[in-house]
């Protein structure tokens, strides 16, 4: 392949990254692998284009201190300055039955994607805001280093 070749492939991998990255908004808060039940994690965001449908991502990482094959969230959804939230419980599943855990990853961090709200459409353009809590027996939750969310355009 000459070097023109390779610069175009380079280019056009670059302009497809660029594009996609546009379309997607994440935000990842650090825990430092102890998530105390009482402390909620904000993520607060803006919504310019509330016709088109989105995609509401959870993004957990966790490593091998994690007692449970499973995590429960307190998820609390809404416009920012409103007083209406929804309010949901919701569980998700670390680890296969084996024990293995199910998200990707080098060494003992691994990173999992869970679907929250899918082809979502917000009612009306503004900031919004997610609040997560744990749902878990113990108060002082060990083994995850990050809580995110991902949102991202849907696809159609």
């Amino acid at each position: 392949m000459t070097k023109h070749k390779i610069l175009g492939v380079f280019s056009v991998l670059v302009l497809l990254i660029g594009c996609n990255s546009a379309s997607e908004n994440v935000d990842i808060k650090s825990i430092n692998g102890i998530w105390n039940k009482k402390t909620e994690q904000k993520f607060g965001f803006t919504v310019h284009d509330a016709q088109l449908p989105k995609n509401i991502i959870f993004v957990v990482r966790n490593n091998n201190e994690y007692p449970y094959s499973n995590i429960r969230f307190i998820v609390n959804f809404g416009e920012a300055k409103s007083n209406k939230k929804i309010t949901d419980t919701l569980n998700y599943v670390l680890a296969k039955p084996n024990g293995e855990w199910i998200g990707k990853g080098f060494g003992d961090t691994k990173e999992t994607l869970f679907q929250y709200k899918i082809n979502y459409k917000f009612p009306k353009n503004g900031d919004y805001q997610i609040g997560v809590v744990h749902g878990m027996r113990t108060d002082n939750l060990k083994g995850i280093e990050d809580i995110g969310v991902k949102i991202e355009s849907a696809k159609p």
